[in-house]
């Protein structure tokens, strides 16, 4: 009696805090190089999920494009989807880019209107892009990011993200993207000593460009960072669509990252 007592109130718990399904991922260079069938075969892979956050969509217009025929890819699958992309990011000294978010609007509300940040975008060549969303009562802020390359040192521009938690400090901020470095880096201490933690530990995102013994995955790269103060990981993990195509070439035609999600309940 005493178990299902215990069964009865963990269920009530999950039904009263509000569960998100979240997914991340880096589509290299989402814009015209992307087929009606590739586009399709990128909504078949994100259609579970509640938000999905996407980087390195391509500045130009044809990347604001392709998230539009993303989004409607999405609605012919029956459920209500809208979307919202950031203009390009501000850097002129490395390659600037769009970033997007697309959610169900049946379940998820946008509140506000998303924002690249301004106050580090000298610091950070593609700064962040933040969106608040709410679901039942319960607002987070997604922070999408798409750190610069691992040669350039990327923990340069990480070493900023610390101040984002007192800059916005009535936000419950969700860091997530690609970051270029692993979260075992000492860059990610200080969000780590303020209570955030990864989802994803030791888990390769990136593709190699050839599998090695079985072998397919590269880099550590790709996370999303919580505080475990306003959040609980109910689960998470990755999605590696390459498996599906005869060969590495082939799964490099839709990305060179695999996408990575969370399922969160908002304490």
């Amino acid at each position: 009696m005493k178990i299902l007592f215990n069964l009865f109130c963990l269920l009530v718990v999950f039904c009263i805090n509000a569960q998100v399904k979240l997914v991340s991922w880096n589509i290299e260079n989402i814009g015209k190089s992307k087929s009606d069938q590739e586009i399709s075969f990128i909504a078949n892979t994100i259609s579970d999920f509640d938000i999905v956050a996407i980087q390195e969509v391509v500045a130009g217009f044809v990347g604001t494009q392709a998230i539009a025929r993303l989004a409607d890819e999405l609605n012919r699958r029956g459920t209500k989807w809208n979307y919202i992309v950031s203009d390009p990011t501000s850097s002129s000294a490395y390659k600037t880019e769009r970033y997007a978010f697309l959610w169900k609007s049946t379940r998820i509300k946008l509140v506000g209107k998303p924002w690249l940040e301004e106050k580090y975008n000298l610091e950070i060549d593609r700064e962040p892009y933040y969106a608040t969303f709410q679901y039942k009562k319960k607002q987070f802020t997604v922070v999408n990011f798409h750190a610069i390359t691992k040669n350039k040192q990327p923990e340069r521009e990480i070493k900023f993200f610390k101040f984002l938690p007192f800059q916005y400090p009535t936000l419950n901020l969700i860091f997530v993207g690609d970051f270029n470095c692993p979260q075992s880096h000492t860059v990610f201490n200080p969000l780590k000593k303020m209570g955030y933690k990864p989802v994803l530990v030791g888990q390769k995102t990136s593709l190699k460009k050839s599998c090695i013994d079985s072998q397919c995955l590269a880099s550590e790269f790709d996370n999303i960072f919580y505080n475990d103060l306003k959040i609980t990981i109910k689960s998470a993990g990755i999605i590696p669509f390459f498996k599906i195509f005869g060969t590495l070439q082939e799964a490099r035609k839709i990305s060179d990252h695999i996408p990575i999600w969370a399922e969160i309940i908002l304490k």
